[in-house]
């Protein structure tokens, strides 16, 4: 079918050329006369309609009925294969270089797991990469996605070829503009990495509910099923837009694809010599584009406001542009396989021409659905898959069409959850499209599965199919899940254990790693080696846990003669890398290892004896079942000698090609150290002999561990059954940490069921208690002869893991042999009786060197961690019993902040994070009494990470109560916090005055009420009257117990309102958390209109200067000249200057700028002032981050951070003094 090409004709008679611009200005020349019209093919005939003709063909020269025609039955001879580059890219990059390729203006926002896109649009405008129209694409970033969408419509008016990448939540943001743009009938295409919703939790990961969320907008929705599929279908959608003048999204499975690295016979890259010639046939497309471009050289309106009489009209006026886009889709992807050969459908259908079961779905999840097809067709089943690619419009004839005759149970699966709904949007479209065209089959059901990334493995798959297949069709479940154990509901379907679907000859390996050890960046390097080798196949696929740095890293790679088509995670592999000698211990290590498999474990360890010593049992158990073959490998040891500090990915990379088999040696060192001139080049021929040496002493230092004859024999077994039970009913904290908490920090979270979380997403404070992760290679070591006790090295920890206590004789006396302590200095006669010490908590120490670094006394020595871990965890465990003595000093000073306990502690943020230190002396200063709003980014993540909760209580259970709703909304959120408590605040104070008039209660409570209503909006003053106030309403009951005689009724209801209503005696400190990205850019509208409301609400920003959250891109904070993600050729424009802006606009508010490790005294000041201040405050907080790339790491970010980045000004300003 040639419907492109009878579409481009229908556009009338310019002939197609070469695109160059001077083209462009030719080609628009004929259309002249109809200034501002619309396409000429949609266009309305100038003549009068000939007699007979019926007013619905006025449309006619479209052809609807021929372009949206149903494809034959028939397959299409296969086009003929191109000649074409080939390279192993992930599915951003893949469809990055289209969008680049066609596109004149991107206008990107960073949001993971889109964000590479845009990164590579702006690296290669950066570096004057050309187009196919000889330009290069300008790129903006914008304030918000919100902003993107508004730009891209501006352009799209203009008549640009404009395009953007978002997901998730920017997705959202953008539905406003996205009906505009579908309602005036726009050529764009939007590129979705789709990605789960913020709902009760956030999620960054992968599954289809935003694109669901705009399937009503008007956009066509093209759906790309695997990389390769992202790079091909990217330009179909490219072409079809300008064909159909309707915007397209094109979505694709975020992290699954996005960040999947596949050469399946290498990506085949379409060049942009063969995508010109596709763009030269669309010539006139572009022409009436640029015809209906807002110009004063034929000027025309667009938006205008509509009444009832011809609303609706103009709504329907665009349907034979929407009802002929599954034709031209169709058309779009001829034209593609024509010069890739490869060949796509609307709806394309793999399985048993006389299939009798059938599962629909869309995504990455229909290879492990073709691979269970594979299987069971062995079998001799009757089974298939139908995959769809054109979502919106939907199209029922095609869908018919290519769905077997012979179908007579459909399930349909959807990744996406809709509450509410009779069915989610997949099924419900499959299902109508069967009704009403009156196709009878016996059953269909429909299912979720993949949510947030949920693997979906080829197990689950032949569980869906097994359901279909069940003898009696009554019990075949609908509604169902897959991949989950649903205890709740009882939606989920049993499965069994994995097939083997993969190609023979195909070698599997997970890497255990460190985020920041290198390995993941390593693997990336392996995977780029090994696929440039001839009939050598790849894939790649990276895990990661919620911590920012020094988190777990799982790396998923596959390696084989043949196409590797299998977006799951490996569970069967070949080799395992275990990284971090601690994860051997800690983790389940060993749960994807086939029999007689290879482990490599980083670790000094020489004998079996030393490795059994650190196996837990469930490790004990997978080695003497699988017996694999094991060594180790001092790796930190070498990257020591070779001067590389802790990265360790290059010497476990030469033992990895030493050990798998995958290359020979003798070609892999090779082409090894060229990628690491490729990698490290720019830093300097002494770094790159670092990595050269750290390759060659590798095998020096390989260890072959056998595992004794008989070994095993009585080791206890932990039967797989047992291992992924889970405990459930948690009644408690401490059920819960033992219950949730721990299986999920054990990685293990997969086999929890429902049963075990709360609705609403809600956890408790504190767990992060539990993790000790035991990631610092050197801890700190106290010389007390040296210290001056001005606790500088609490002040200054990021994570809370180092710590001055105070102790009486009386409580040493069963204190550690190295629990050494010294006289407290100074405080007078209060603290004659009281014993100093500063103890570290070396489990949770993540090495940053930030304290030895800060101490102005050289009192901490940093000291290897097996040494410490075994001398002072008695010690850490022995110092958390002892009372907190906070009460002694004044906690608005550096020295007596640090006798505070901390309410934040062990966050997952990165070793010298230079956000934390500010947000945990809040803690330290108003935690009791914290209310916080957390905008999303750094300080979402490392605050706020399941199970990882670093906010904590004191002995009493209060502490920071913490939220998080959105990235650009938080300071409304914080606002809308705020007013809620003044307003219940009210009705209590309210009370108070009614019990006080009426006589109500006793005169004690009278009292302490006269005492509250003064100081009740004192956060300094209000805690002492609040507390006796509880005890007052104690005393009396609540009701009147003890009065002479009844209380009035009014007076009986208030004192009962003021008994439910205590936890609102004392002030709640309002603080609005985020960082620049949050405060200069998406939510400053919030954060400025929040300001101007007066309210008394604390707004602190963490500055980092840039986007840390999604990997440094930049931030309108961002310096002139700084050399960021978003700016590849430098910042042209200054940093802007918040706090001048705010203390111009606003005299009421208090400002303050500040940079802890330049004046740590200034912070404390401000915080404090801004606490007290009767009114909105603002602090912004200078935060060294490690996304600057500080030469000589975090623990010496304060020598940046006394300047400032971008020369931070320090000061305060109380509102009003002026």
């Amino acid at each position: 079918m040639q419907a492109l090409s009878e579409a481009l004709s229908l556009r009338g008679n310019t002939r197609a050329g070469p695109l160059a611009r001077g083209y462009r200005q030719l080609a628009v020349a004929p259309l002249q006369r109809r200034r501002g019209a619309l396409p000429v093919r949609a266009a309305l005939p100038s003549e009068p309609a000939p007699q007979g003709r019926q007013p619905e063909q006025r449309g006619e020269r479209l052809q609807p009925k021929a372009v949206a025609a149903p494809p034959s039955r028939a397959s299409p001879p296969p086009p003929a294969a191109k000649a074409t580059k080939q390279g192993p890219l992930d599915g951003n990059e893949a469809t990055a270089r289209i969008a680049y390729a066609v596109s004149d203006v991107a206008f990107i926002y960073p949001i993971t797991p889109a964000t590479p896109m845009g990164e590579f649009v702006d690296q290669w405008a950066s570096d004057k990469r050309k187009n196919i129209y000889g330009n290069v694409m300008s790129v903006t970033e914008m304030e918000s996605e919100a902003g993107v969408a508004g730009a891209l419509h501006g352009a799209l008016a203009a008549g640009a070829l404009a395009t953007t990448f978002t997901c998730s939540q920017g997705l959202l943001l953008m539905i406003p503009n996205m009906y505009k743009i579908a309602g005036e009938l726009m050529p764009c295409v939007l590129h979705v990495s789709a990605r789960a919703l913020a709902g009760h939790a956030l999620s960054i990961f992968g599954d289809h509910q935003d694109v669901m969320a705009v399937r009503q907008t008007g956009w066509s929705m093209v759906s790309s099923h695997s990389v390769q599929e992202a790079q091909d279908l990217a330009l179909v959608a490219h072409l079809a837009t300008l064909a159909g003048s309707v915007p397209i999204v094109h979505f694709f499975d975020g992290f699954r694809t996005s960040h999947e690295i596949n050469k399946a016979s290498m990506i085949e890259m379409i060049d942009n010599e063969l995508i010109k010639p596709l763009l030269d046939e669309l010539a006139p497309a572009i022409a009436a584009h640029h015809a209906r471009a807002l110009n004063p050289s034929h000027p025309h309106q667009r938006g205008t406001a509509q009444g009832p009489d011809v609303y609706m009209q103009s709504i329907e006026a665009a349907n034979p542009f929407h009802k002929a886009m599954p034709g031209i889709v169709q058309a779009a992807m001829d034209k593609v396989a024509a010069v890739t050969g490869r060949q796509y459908r609307l709806f394309d259908y793999v399985g048993h021409p006389q299939a009798e079961h059938v599962v629909v779905a869309m995504g990455s999840g229909v290879q492990p659905l073709e691979a269970a097809v594979r299987h069971l067709s062995g079998e001799g089943k009757k089974v298939g898959v139908l995959k769809v690619h054109l979502f919106r419009p939907w199209s029922a004839e095609h869908l018919l069409a290519a769905l077997p005759a012979s179908a007579r149970r459909i399930c349909v699966l959807d990744r996406t959850k809709e509450h509410g709904s009779g069915g989610e949007p997949l099924l419900v479209d499959v299902s109508a499209s069967l009704q009403r065209a009156r196709r009878n089959v016996d059953v269909i059901v429909g299912g979720r599965y993949g949510l947030g990334s949920k693997d979906f493995t080829p197990a689950m798959a032949l569980a869906v199919y097994d359901n279909l297949m069940r003898p009696n069709i009554d019990d075949i479940q609908d509604s169902f899940t897959v991949g989950i154990v649903d205890d709740v509901t009882f939606s989920s379907l049993p499965y069994g254990g994995e097939p083997e679907v993969l190609p023979a000859g195909t070698t599997e390996c997970l890497f255990w790693g460190m985020g920041s050890d290198g390995t993941v960046g390593a693997n990336k390097e392996a995977v780029k080696i090994i696929a440039s080798q001839e009939g050598m196949n790849a894939q790649a696929y990276f895990s990661y846990d919620a911590h920012k740095s020094g988190g777990v890293t799982v790396s998923h790679l596959r390696f084989g003669p043949h196409s590797i088509a299998a977006p799951w995670l490996v569970d069967m592999a070949h080799y395992v890398g275990v990284h971090q000698a601690t994860y051997w211990s800690k983790f389940d290590v060993l749960a994807g290892l086939r029999p007689g498999g290879t482990v490599l474990i980083n670790a000094p360890w020489k004998t079996f004896e030393d490795v059994e010593a650190a196996m837990p049992a469930k490790t004990k158990t997978r080695v003497a079942a699988l017996r694999p073959k094991l060594y180790c490998l001092d790796a930190g040891a070498v990257a020591a000698e070779a001067g590389l500090g802790r990265r360790v990915n290059m010497v476990m990379q030469a033992a990895f090609f030493a050990l798998s088999g995958v290359m020979d040696m003798s070609e892999a060192i090779p082409l090894l150290k060229e990628s690491i001139k490729k990698a490290y080049g720019k830093k300097g021929e002494k770094v790159v002999n670092m990595n050269f040496a750290a390759v060659d002493k590798a095998l020096e230092h390989l260890v072959e561990i056998p595992i004794p004859q008989g070994w095993g024999k009585d080791v206890d077994r932990v039967g797989l059954g047992e291992q992924a039970a889970a405990r459930t009913g948690s009644r408690t904290a401490a059920e819960f940490l033992e219950n949730v908490v721990r299986p999920m920090l054990n990685m293990e979270g997969d086999k929890l069921p429902v049963s075990v979380f709360a609705p609403g997403g809600f956890f408790p404070p504190g767990t992060t208690v539990i993790e000790k992760r035991s990631i610092a290679s050197k801890i700190p070591a106290w010389n007390s002869a040296n210290c001056t006790q001005c606790n500088i090295c609490a002040f200054v920890c990021p994570h809370a893991a180092i710590r001055p206590a105070l102790a009486k004789a009386e409580e040493l006396a069963g204190a550690p042999g190295g629990f050494s302590t010294v006289p407290v200095r100074g405080g007078g006669p209060a603290l004659k009786e009281y014993q100093y010490r500063v103890q570290v908590s070396p489990m949770d120490c993540t090495g940053c060197e930030l304290c030895v670094h800060a101490c102005p006394d050289n009192a901490l020595t940093s000291t290897p961690a097996a040494a410490m871990l075994e001398a002072e965890a008695p010690n850490w465990d022995y110092f958390l019993q002892l009372p907190s003595r906070g009460e002694l000093f004044d906690k608005a000073t550096v020295r007596g902040s640090q006798f505070q306990q901390p309410l934040l502690e062990f966050s997952g943020a990165c070793e010298g994070c230079g956000e934390t230190p500010y947000v945990k002396l809040l803690t330290q200063m108003f935690g009791s009494r914290m209310v916080v709003a957390n905008a999303t980014g750094c300080s979402s993540i490392w605050g706020g990470s399941a199970p990882s909760n670093p906010w904590t209580i004191n002995a009493e259970g209060k502490g920071p109560a913490w939220a998080n709703s959105l990235f650009e909304d938080n300071a409304q959120f914080g606002f809308g916090i705020q007013l809620g408590i003044k307003q219940r605040r009210d009705a209590l104070t309210a009370a108070a005055r009614v019990v006080i008039q009426e006589g109500a209660g006793t005169p004690a409570l009278r009292a302490a009420l006269e005492e509250w209503l003064p100081v009740r909006d004192s956060g300094a003053l209000v805690a002492i009257a609040a507390k006796a106030v509880q005890e007052a309403l104690a005393e009396c009951g609540g009701r009147g117990a003890g009065l002479a005689a009844p209380t009035t009724a009014s007076g009986e209801g208030a004192l009962a309102f003021l008994q439910s209503n205590t936890d609102l005696l004392d002030k709640p400190s309002v603080w609005i958390v985020g960082g620049d990205g949050w405060a200069y850019d998406i939510g400053f509208a919030g954060l400025d209109h929040v300001l101007s409301t007066g309210e008394d609400v604390n707004i602190l920003v963490l500055d980092t200067e840039e986007y840390s959250n999604t990997g440094g891109q930049k931030s309108k904070s961002s310096p002139l000249g700084s050399v960021v993600k978003f700016a590849a050729g430098g910042k042209t424009r200054p940093k802007k200057e918040l706090a001048l802006a705010i203390m111009q606009c606003y005299p009421d508010v208090y400002v303050a700028s500040v940079s802890l490790d330049a004046n740590y005294n200034q912070v404390v000041k401000a915080l404090s002032e801004a606490e007290a201040h009767r009114g909105p405050s603002l602090v912004i907080a200078y935060a060294p981050c490690a996304m600057h790339g500080i030469a000589e790491g975090m623990g010496e970010s304060a020598k940046d951070a006394k300047v400032g980045r971008g020369g931070v000004q320090k000061h305060r300003l109380g509102g009003g003094c002026r």
